[in-house]
């Protein structure tokens, strides 16, 4: 079984993202004890308010169809094949990216085992608008996604600027 160069850096990033998470979610928990409190002004545009995502991202409801065991079984699966690719990546952005959302899926996997639900409560407000309450994981996953698609667009990767290029080379 072949081991890429970042795998080792990236479980240990993947693993302090997740202690970061669990420990965020431990102290607005049993700390601020945000399940009583509700809400709590930290800036006029930053509040930390509990929210309990049965959902998937951005609390599309897709729990209400798969259930609480269907999410676990599919992060746990897209999990599995993100780690796989951790394993083989050869390319530091890449690995990285995957590493940081692999992290994250983690975390947010263990508050389904721990409450039925994620635990949400960074929550971002301007003006008339107000962003999805989401949490240290939920960054974490977007950041990485970020990161991946930087890694795609730089120049010389086989993607759709270069495919055709890399399809008449393979001929």
């Amino acid at each position: 079984m072949k081991v890429g160069p970042y795998f080792k850096r990236g479980l240990l990033i993947s693993g302090i993202l997740l202690l970061a998470d669990q420990i965020s979610k431990w102290w607005v928990l049993n700390g601020l004890k945000l399940p009583e409190v509700g809400s709590i002004e930290l800036l006029p545009f930053l509040n930390f308010t509990m929210v309990w995502n049965y959902g998937i991202s951005m609390g599309l409801p897709i729990g209400d169809s798969l259930g609480k065991w269907g999410i676990v079984i599919l992060t746990a699966g897209i999990s599995m094949w993100l780690l796989n690719w951790l394993r083989t990546t050869e390319r530091k952005l890449e690995g990285l990216g995957l590493a940081i959302i692999l992290g994250g899926a983690i975390g947010n996997i263990i508050d389904r085992f721990l409450h039925g639900a994620v635990v949400d409560f960074i929550h971002l407000h301007a003006f008339s608008y107000n962003f999805y309450v989401f949490n240290v994981a939920d960054s974490a996953i977007t950041i990485g996604v970020i990161l991946l698609l930087i890694d795609g667009l730089l120049e010389g990767r086989k993607g759709p600027k270069n495919a055709l290029n890399a399809d008449q080379a393979d001929n």
